[in-house]
């Protein structure tokens, strides 16, 4: 092979290795620093693994905050309607935080399926809800109604007055 040739090839591979590795570390930076979204049933399901960092919302429920008596730690649970999340934070709370507010909690999981926040964030006014809570909550309210009127249609076919109806109903034919 021509010198002039062998020295572009190698500089070609250079670059090739070069710019490889500079996407991968890209990819590996940004990674790092993307923060999922779950709802407190996605929690609850055990699809977070301890330790992951991630942003959770729901609404506080009501009678669950609880401050220490330092005042910095406080204790509250999330909901999405369809399972609580308890939810730890140490520091200063939103003015706009209060039970029945949606809120969203930056931090991690731990073992215990509670979240350990490093920032928690309420809703700027009373129309605005992020479209991850909104969705999770209009799901979880779908679900329960969708199971309670399976049950309810149950207990109809179930009860005395609608084998009643049926048997008078087959007598006219």
């Amino acid at each position: 092979m021509h010198p002039k040739r062998k020295n572009r090839l190698i500089l070609i591979l250079f670059m090739v290795v070069g710019l490889g590795a500079a996407v991968g570390l890209m990819m590996y930076s940004l990674s790092q620093n993307i923060d999922l979204f779950m709802t407190p049933t996605q929690i609850a399901n055990g699809e977070v693994r301890p330790g992951q960092t991630i942003r959770a919302g729901g609404l506080v429920v009501e009678g669950s905050v609880a401050r220490s008596d330092d005042g910095l730690n406080v204790s509250f649970s999330i909901t999405d309607g369809a399972v609580n999340v308890t939810v730890e934070y140490e520091g200063i709370l939103p003015d706009l935080f209060r039970e029945g507010q949606g809120i969203v909690a930056l931090g991690k999981v731990d073992s215990r399926n509670v979240m350990i926040a490093s920032e928690v964030l309420a809703k700027h006014d009373e129309e605005y809800m992020s479209p991850e809570v909104k969705h999770a909550l209009d799901s979880a309210h779908k679900d329960g109604v969708d199971e309670l009127q399976k049950n309810t249609v149950e207990k109809v076919q179930h009860s005395p007055a609608a084998y009643k109806t049926q048997s008078t109903s087959e007598k006219q034919y």
